[in-house]
This record gives structure tokens, C-alpha cells and sequence, in this order.
């Protein structure tokens, strides 16, 4: 109740101090970005706000499809080094120029100990200034697809980092708090204007952007961790725009008539992880030994899992339950085995007892506190009850989860992955074994398998499209038979907004302001002046 409370004060502060108009866009989710670092964090959440702000080398126009942001055009010079050729006449929101300086710091921020992002450079060894407007990329191997990689790799101003101690990336995990997280420098369509934690962001347009945009002039990003409060929000004109309305009210909605929908399936997968690195699980009643290192235990949780109920019960049909580790929208996705393991208790159970466990076990099932996905997390643990695997379901705040997530401290967990179209950087942040270089930054189980290694290693160097889409289809066989993570379902996103306003939905759930078109007139697509 005090929530729900808080969140109407919130609202109601939100309506006394913004004026409403064509070009003021009012959206609304139940997620913080957490820090407006862009090397410090490779979360969803987060880079709905930062990549507003930041740009990088290499971007993604209105169908999803690649684009020049502020790099115009490279070229791989040799096996080893690409050359960006940079954006001439591009500022910061501080007035000074953006040279090859500044993209030289910020690839060497990214690959920084305490980035996120660095799982995505893995292979680049630095980056070169060849002139005021050039750099090359250096490369320990062959990379033919190194210029996606590059895509969400924030350009920063390296004079600005400097002046305000920030030339290193916040240490999240630590809670650092450092100037970067509340304070902001980008060449991007908007800039900062506020940040507070937990409440809002606002944004406004930048006057001298290199590029065409929508009219939103303004941008107040809302967080209303309430699913009733955030969709009354909506109702009562006090938002214009929900990211993440409630599934139990979508088919409501459609029939009403009175809000524009726009739905797309999520690139990415929700799975369940397992800890797989201690000897003894942490959390259960078994003691000197981990369940979880047995294949026949992770088969057997699979098959307690009926998703198809969870899907139209559970999330309303506002999924599609998945065998897949990728989406087809990623370059070497296998269709066959987008198929299940059947839901069987019964082999569920002789599983547990051919693995030693026929009375099962206890462990706790961590999980984000986000309304969907607490509410499928609580499924799963009487599913699995059913096949005596007794789970204590524990529900934790963004900031508390995702660092278990990063330092594998769960025991059992359920995360999401939200994918490029590049199949290699899922891999290798997700299941490959944790290592340096970023190296299974997000493989909360420390899950390991030398020859999926190997693969996924492969896949990187491979200069040959046709043989690398091969390779992926090999990992993504032996990660079927291994079972190193249950594959469970793909989001339906589903926007909603006011009738007059226009936008381009992009399948990562990520709304890109410049593409928001409030009430008449033509959406520009993003272009040189």
C-alpha cells in the first residue's frame, strides 16, 4: 500500500511540474537505469536512458537493421585492423568536438576491468588514432564481424572523464558511485537534464545533433514499479506511453480501443540458470554435493516445468515458450531445436532417483522482482514441488540481483538475455567459461565446458559467414544436450501509448526517442545534415 502510495505521489508531482505539449513525451516503466555510466553496466534497463544520451561508432536505424552513427564508414584494412572513418563536425553537450581521441578512450574504457561491456570486445587489443577523424582497431584475431560489436560501445568525451575523475567505469557490483553515474556528456539526439534514482529521468533535445529526430523536444522517463498504478497512469492522461504495461490488462486494452498497441517478440530468451562450479549447493539440504553438476537433475527440472500453462495462464499468451538458446532473428539460429523436452513428471522424478535423489532436495530460486517474472518464478516452484525439488522463491530489487547474477552467488536463478543479431556475444557472455577479457561475464552458474569453449572461440575468428553460421549451429547442439541453461519462453512486447503518437519498436524493448512522433507531421529517419 505504501508503494502504491508513493508512486501516486510521484505520479501527481510528475503533472504540477511538466507541461504538457505536442513535443513533452512522458513514458513510463517499472525499471531504474540503475547508473548513466554507459561502460558500467550491460543492462536492458539502463540502456534505454543512456543510449539516448551516448552514441556509438556504429548504430541501428528503425528496422533494427545496422547503421553509421558516428563512425561514416569502415573498412577492414587487413586480417588484423579495421579503420573507422569518423563523423566530422560532431560536438558534446558541452560544446567540444568529438575526435578520434575520444573514440580511442572510450574502446579503452570499454575494455576496462570494471566494464560490462567488455564481453563484447573480446579479440580487440586497442584502438589506434590515425588522424583527427580516423582510427583503426586492432584485433588479436580475425573478426569479419567486428563493427556490430561495436554497437552500444558508449563514446565518451575523454577530456570530460578526466576533469571529473571518471576515466575508469563505475565498479557497480561495488555500488561505486562516481561523477558518471549521475552525470552525463554524450554527442547524442537528447541530453540530461535530471536523474533521480528510483523516480525519474528527463531529457531534452539537443539543439546542435548531427541527425534528424521526431519533435520530442522533452522526455520524462517515469518508475512506477506498480503494474495498477503505472497502467492508471496511462488511463488518466497523466503518461502518454507504457513500455511495459501488465499482461493481465492487454487483451482488456485491445478491446477498448482506446490506446495504440504495438506488440513485437522479444530477440531475447528468458532462462533458468543453475550453479554449477561449488561442490556443495549453497542454500539446500544436500550437503557435500551440487545437484546441478548432474545433467540428469537439470533434464529433470526441464521436464517439472509445464511452460505452455506458465505462457497462457501465467503470462496471459503474452509469450511463446522456446527450446531455442536464440531467437531466429539471430544469424545461425537452428529451427529444430526451438522444440521442448516434453513435460513429463513422471521421467522428472526417475531422473532424481537415477541421479541419487529420490526424495529431491531443497534449494532457493532467485529471481528479479519485476510483477511477470516474480509471478513465473512462484509457478515454477510448485511445478517443481510436484517432482520433489522443494524451491524457496526469492524475489530482489535490480540492484541486488544482478550483481548475484555477475558474481555467481545465486544457487538457481531465472534472467533474461537481450541479444544483437550476432550470435557470438550471447555465447560468450552467457555460457562460455568465466575468464578475463569479459569472458562469461554473465554465466551465473560458472558453467563449463571446454569444448563449447572451444566453439564459441571459434565462431570469433571465423572469417567465413557461411562456416562461422555452421559453428553456431555446433554450439548451439552441444548447449541442447548439455543443458548448461533451461531455455523457457520469449516475451510478446507489447507498447502502449496514446493514438496520436508514433513509434519504432525495435524487438530488445528499448523505445529510441529519435524515432517518436507526437501528434502530426512526418518521422524523419535519421540522416546527415
Amino acid at each position: 500500500m505504501r508503494q502504491r502510495c508513493e508512486a501516486l505521489l510521484l505520479i501527481a508531482g510528475l503533472a504540477l511540474s511538466v507541461s504538457v505539449s505536442a513535443a513533452t513525451l512522458r513514458f513510463a516503466s517499472g525499471f531504474d537505469p540503475q547508473s548513466l555510466d554507459p561502460h558500467a553496466l550491460a543492462l536492458q534497463y539502463q540502456t534505454r536512458i543512456w543510449s539516448q544520451i551516448y552514441e556509438s561508432l556504429v548504430f541501428r536505424d528503425r528496422n533494427f537493421a545496422m547503421e553509421s552513427s558516428l563512425a561514416l564508414s569502415w573498412q577492414q584494412i587487413e586480417p588484423t585492423r579495421w579503420r573507422f572513418k569518423l563523423r566530422p563536425g560532431v560536438n558534446f553537450h558541452d560544446g567540444a568536438a568529438f575526435t578520434a581521441d575520444d573514440a580511442v578512450f572510450s574502446i579503452g574504457r570499454a575494455l576496462a576491468k570494471n566494464s560490462q561491456r567488455a564481453f563484447q570486445l573480446r579479440g580487440v587489443i586497442e584502438a589506434r588514432k590515425v588522424d583527427d577523424l580516423t582510427i583503426d582497431v586492432l584485433l588479436s584475431a580475425p573478426d569479419a564481424v567486428l563493427p556490430e560489436k561495436l554497437i552500444y560501445i558508449g563514446i565518451m568525451s575523454k577530456a570530460w572523464c578526466a576533469a571529473h575523475g571518471v576515466l575508469e567505469p563505475q565498479n557497480y557490483n561495488a555500488k561505486q558511485e562516481t561523477y558518471a553515474v549521475r552525470n552525463t556528456n554524450g554527442t547524442g539526439p537528447y541530453q540530461l537534464k535530471s536523474y533521480e534514482s528510483d523516480a525519474r529521468t528527463v531529457l531534452f533535445a539537443n539543439p546542435h545533433w548531427w541527425g534528424r529526430r521526431g519533435n520530442v523536444d522533452e522526455a520524462v522517463y517515469v518508475v512506477i514499479q506498480s503494474d495498477a498504478t503505472r497502467l492508471a497512469a496511462l488511463v488518466s492522461g497523466q503518461i502518454d506511453f507504457l513500455i511495459d504495461p501488465p499482461f493481465q490488462d492487454i487483451a482488456r486494452l485491445k478491446q477498448e480501443h482506446r490506446f495504440k498497441l504495438a506488440e513485437m517478440t522479444d530477440i531475447g530468451t528468458q532462462y533458468l540458470g543453475f550453479d554449477q562450479s561449488r561442490d556443495e549447493l549453497e542454500s539446500s539440504d544436500v550437503k557435500r554435493r551440487n545437484p546441478f553438476k548432474d545433467i540428469r537433475v537439470r533434464r529433470a527440472v526441464y521436464q517439472a516445468i509445464d511452460i505452455d500453462v506458465i505462457v497462457a495462464k501465467v503470462l496471459r499468451g503474452q509469450a511463446t515458450a522456446t527450446g531455442s538458446y536464440v531467437s531466429r532473428l539471430l544469424d545461425g539460429y537452428v529451427s529444430e531445436l526451438d522444440r521442448r523436452l516434453p513435460y513429463d513428471p513422471a521421467a522428472a522424478r526417475a531422473l532424481l532417483k537415477e541421479a541419487g535423489y529420490p526424495n529431491g532436495f531443497a534449494v532457493t530460486l532467485d529471481c528479479v522482482n519485476a510483477s511477470y517474472r516474480a509471478a513465473v518464478c512462484q509457478a515454477i516452484t510448485g511445478m517443481l514441488a510436484q517432482v520433489g525439488i522443494r524451491t524457496a522463491f526469492q524475489a530482489w530489487p535490480t540492484a541486488t540481483f544482478f550483481p548475484k547474477l555477475t558474481q555467481a552467488t545465486s544457487s538457481f536463478f531465472e534472467f533474461g538475455w537481450s541479444p544483437g543479431t550476432d550470435p557470438w556475444p550471447t555465447l560468450y557472455a552467457i555460457v562460455r567459461s568465466n575468464g578475463p577479457d569479459g569472458a562469461g561475464t554473465f554465466n551465473g552458474g560458472r558453467y563449463s565446458n571446454p569444448k563449447l569453449d572451444q566453439v564459441i572461440d571459434a565462431i570469433r575468428v571465423d572469417p567465413d559467414i557461411i562456416h562461422r553460421r555452421q559453428l553456431v549451429g555446433d554450439a548451439l547442439r552441444i548447449m541442447n544436450a548439455d543443458l548448461p541453461l533451461i531455455p523457457l519462453y520469449r516475451r510478446t512486447l507489447t507498447w502502449v501509448m496514446r493514438p496520436e503518437i508514433s513509434a519504432a519498436q525495435w524487438p530488445n524493448d528499448i523505445l529510441e526517442l529519435r524515432f517518436v512522433q507526437m501528434g502530426e507531421g512526418p518521422l524523419a529517419g535519421r540522416e546527415a545534415k
